[in-house]
């Protein structure tokens, strides 16, 4: 692992994936981007591996966490600060808020690792930032997947509410995605008997199958 100091740097993520780093670097000479060092960045100058360690100011900490599967080498950042209390997570496309990303590059055993090891095990106040506006479809889709969970039918009338008045959904939390998430839910026993599985990593491989076919 090795630590380094930001002074004024930018993290630019741009319309999807890096899709923005070489025009921001045209505005910005001498601006550093950083990414997953197996992932080959558009614009990259300095390269992550997990564990790596940033600071924003004196006042935030960031740290590189490797969850990959929607792309090889995937980072998500986990930025805490003073305030212990408050920290955050930039999931990008690893973990949508009711969601998760698709299995372009990886297998149902990473996204497992990504989501119901790495990502579940940080606080569960830890607010969660991802990189797409998907919550009411994805808690339609969590519906069928568990429709007598009363925390997603909660969460899917505020969020559509919210929607209808041109409000985001982000963030949530660590531990309201664990409440109503099917697949950082991939490990209850009710979980995986309502997709007909008997394991974590099957009963994730089944719901994204699932998502991937359905039309809401």
């Amino acid at each position: 692992m090795s630590t380094v100091s930001w002074n004024l740097e930018v993290y630019y993520v741009g319309w999807d994936h890096a899709g923005g780093n070489e025009k921001i670097k045209e505005l910005v000479p001498g601006i550093k981007v950083y990414g997953g060092s197996i992932d080959n960045v558009k614009g990259c100058t300095n390269k992550l591996e997990n564990g790596d360690k940033l600071s924003l100011g004196d006042d935030i900490d960031i740290l590189s966490l490797h969850t990959p599967c929607h792309t090889k080498g995937h980072i998500s950042y986990y930025l805490t600060g003073k305030e212990e209390d408050d920290p955050a997570v930039f999931t990008g496309d690893t973990l949508f808020v009711a969601g998760c990303g698709k299995f372009f590059e990886g297998t149902a055993e990473q996204m497992y690792e990504s989501l119901c090891v790495t990502l579940a095990s940080l606080p569960k106040q830890t607010k969660v930032y991802c990189g797409h506006e998907y919550t009411v479809k994805n808690l339609q889709f969590a519906q069928t997947v568990e429709p007598e969970n009363a925390k997603i039918s909660q969460k899917l009338s505020w969020a559509q509410q919210q929607r209808q008045s041109g409000l985001p959904t982000i963030p949530s939390t660590i531990g309201e995605e664990l409440e109503f998430n099917p697949f950082m839910r991939a490990d209850l026993p009710e979980v995986q008997e309502k997709v007909g599985c008997k394991s974590p990593v099957e009963a994730l491989r089944k719901i994204r199958q699932l998502k991937d076919n359905w039309r809401g």
